[in-house]
C-alpha cells in the first residue's frame, strides 16, 4: 500500500515526453531498493545452514546437524533464537511500513529512500561485525526497517518518475532486482561458505551494503517526483520538475491532471476505511493475494 501516491495517467491518457537521462539513473537507482529485499530474503537460508555462523551463535542447533541423530531438518534447526533472527525482518518490516507510509506522503519519496538506505547500512554493519546474538537480531530488525521504507518509497517512485507508455516496464524493475537479488545472494552464499577462518558468513551478510550505498546515494542524487511535490503544495517546483524528467515545455496537460488528482485524493478523509467498501473489494483481495503469494514464493 503506498503512501496517498498520485498516479498521472491513470485513465489511460498517453503524455508527450521523452525518455530523459535522468529517468533511466533515477530507475536504475530506486530500483536497486529490489536488490537489497531479495538479498536480505536470500542471504539468511544460506548464513544459518553455515557451520560456523551455527557455531558462534546458535551451538545447539550446531551440534543437533552435526551429530546427525536427527533427519528432519526441522527437528534439527528447531530453535527459538534461530527463528527469531530469520522472522524479525518481515515483522520489522511489516511494523515499519505504517511509518513508512507517512513518511512517503509528508516528506516525500526520495528521502523515504534515503532512510531506507541508511537503515540498510547501519543494519548491514550490525550484521557482518555481530559478535552476539543480540547485535544479530538488532541488525536484522533495521534491516526490515530498510525493507519496509523501500517497498514503500522505491515502486511509487518508479511509477511517477516514468512516462505512461513504458510506466509498467519500468516500474517491474523493482520486482526483477528482488529476484536478480535472491538469486545473487545465493550464488555468494556457494562461495562464501567455502572460505576457511570462520568469517564466511561476514562476507554474505556484509554484501547486503552495495545496493544499500547505491540507494543511499541515488537518493541523493535524484530528484523527488512531481506527483510528490504537486501533492505537498509545492506546486511551482513540481512543474519545473516535470519539466526536466519529461525533457519537454508543454507540460501543462499533464500538470493539470496532477494537480486535479492532488485535490480529489484530498478530499478521501477515511482512505482504509475506503478501501473496504464493496466497489473496492475484488482490487483489495486481488492485492493481498499477490502479496501473499509472493511472500510464499521468497521463503521457499
Amino acid at each position: 500500500m503506498t503512501g496517498g501516491g498520485l498516479s498521472a495517467g491513470g485513465g489511460g491518457t498517453q503524455f508527450e515526453a521523452k525518455i530523459t537521462p535522468i529517468v533511466i539513473i533515477s530507475c536504475i537507482m530506486a530500483a536497486t531498493g529490489g536488490l537489497m529485499f531479495g538479498y536480505d530474503v536470500g542471504v539468511s537460508g544460506g548464513v544459518t545452514s553455515m557451520n560456523d555462523f551455527l557455531k558462534k551463535f546458535f551451538p545447539v542447533v550446531y551440534r543437533r546437524k552435526t551429530e546427525g541423530n536427527l533427519d528432519s531438518n526441522y527437528c534439527k534447526y528447531d530453535n527459538q533464537g534461530l527463528q527469531l533472527f530469520t522472522s524479525s525482518l518481515y515483522l520489522a518490516g511489516l511494523t515499519s511500513t505504517f511509518f513508512a507510509s507517512y513518511t512517503t506522503r509528508r516528506l516525500g519519496r526520495r528521502l523515504t529512500m534515503l532512510i531506507a538506505g541508511n537503515f540498510f547500512l547501519i543494519g548491514v554493519a550490525l550484521n557482518a561485525s555481530a559478535q552476539n546474538l543480540a547485535m544479530l537480531i538488532v541488525g536484522r530488525i533495521l534491516l526490515g526497517c530498510g525493507v519496509g521504507f523501500a517497498n514503500q518509497a522505491v515502486p511509487l517512485f518508479l511509477s511517477e518518475i516514468a512516462p505512461t507508455r513504458i510506466r509498467g516496464g519500468l516500474n517491474i524493475l523493482f520486482q526483477l532486482n528482488v529476484t536478480i537479488g535472491i538469486l545473487f545472494a545465493n550464488l555468494v552464499n556457494y562461495g562464501t561458505a567455502k572460505i576457511k577462518g570462520g568469517w564466511g558468513w561476514r562476507v554474505s551478510l556484509g554484501l547486503a551494503g552495495i545496493p544499500a550505498i547505491l540507494l543511499s546515494v541515488g537518493a541523493l542524487l535524484v530528484v523527488d517526483t512531481p506527483n510528490s511535490l504537486i501533492e505537498r503544495g509545492h506546486l511551482d517546483e513540481g512543474k519545473a520538475v516535470l519539466k526536466r524528467i519529461r525533457g519537454i515545455d508543454n507540460v501543462e496537460p499533464e500538470y493539470l491532471e496532477l494537480v486535479e488528482a492532488s485535490r480529489v485524493a484530498k478530499q478521501v478523509k477515511h482512505p482504509f476505511r475506503n478501501l473496504l467498501k464493496r466497489r473496492n473489494r475484488s482490487q483489495l483481495i486481488i492485492a493481498v493475494a499477490l502479496q501473499v503469494c509472493s511472500s510464499h514464493n521468497s521463503l521457499y
